[in-house]
């Protein structure tokens, strides 16, 4: 063999090359072949139990900012702030009876719902529900005579008189104290039933003209509901007794147990509206 030649580039080694490899640190390795597992989806159950999670939130909100809000009228009212703990004490009653009242209310209206869902029945329950409801609204529009528990509240006027608005706050006192069935008597032997459209002017020479009728003092107002809860409300302080002493005259209250309202609100014919299938 000749000697090999000066200068000549010598190859190098070539080491072996291992194919680069992905590793999936966290999840699972998918060059083994295993599928990735997808996350459990919320079932419909789930879904409707977070709607209703978040309906009671919203509701809850609500109720928190009627709360607050009530709170901060009653604190700025100074009349509440400036009465007597026996005032404020027959003011809660009557809150509680307006709160009794309406409980009553929603009970019956659920048994009806009952009663006419009863199958067999529901035909009955429907007929004595219509005449009981027509009942009712022949009592409201002073169609219909009525009797039952109640006060009769005399207004004696001082000299300047009684003005009409006297006796409309102590109309609305007594509606809003849940008062069914009104009417008022006049000394010269008039009368009118007091309903929803019934109007208050004041009248010459003193008098009070209610619904076209010219009465005249003493006036009689007779009133059918829960005989303490309407009296509360005419005594609260700055109210229609309160008003009427300053004026110089005289508030008489009684509650004689059943009174009776007879006197009827004329009904015409209308003119325009029609019933409405």
């Amino acid at each position: 063999g000749a000697p090999p030649a000066t200068g000549a580039a010598v190859p190098e080694p070539v080491a072996d090359e291992e194919p680069a490899r992905e590793w999936d640190v966290d999840g699972p390795d998918t060059a083994a072949g295993t599928e990735p597992v997808a996350a459990p989806q919320p079932t419909t159950r789930q879904r409707r139990l977070s709607t209703t999670g978040a309906l009671i939130g919203l509701l809850l909100v609500l109720f928190g900012f009627a709360f607050v809000v009530q709170l901060r009228s009653h604190a700025a009212d100074p009349g509440l702030t400036t009465a007597r703990p026996e005032d404020l004490v027959r003011i809660l009653s009557d809150l509680d009876a307006r709160k009794d009242r309406l409980s009553q209310e929603i009970s019956q209206l659920r048994t009806t719902q009952q009663q006419l869902a009863a199958g067999s029945q529901g035909r009955a329950a429907a007929l004595d529900a219509a005449a009981k409801r027509a009942r009712d609204l022949g009592i409201l529009a002073g169609t219909l005579p009525a009797q039952g528990p109640g006060i009769q509240v005399q207004f004696v006027p001082g000299s300047p008189g009684l003005k009409a608005a006297v006796i409309l706050d102590a109309v609305e006192e007594l509606r809003d104290a849940g008062a069914e069935a009104l009417q008022i008597d006049g000394g010269n032997g008039l009368s009118v039933r007091v309903v929803a459209s019934t109007w208050f002017v004041d009248g010459s020479a003193g008098g009070l003209e209610v619904d076209g009728q010219t009465l005249t003092a003493p006036y009689l107002l007779t009133a059918i509901g829960d005989p303490p809860t309407m009296q509360t409300a005419l005594n609260i302080p700055g109210g229609v007794v309160d008003t009427v002493h300053n004026a110089g005259g005289n508030v008489i209250v009684s509650q004689p147990g059943t009174v009776r309202v007879t006197t009827l609100h004329p009904t015409g014919t209308p003119r325009y509206a029609q019933p409405a299938s």
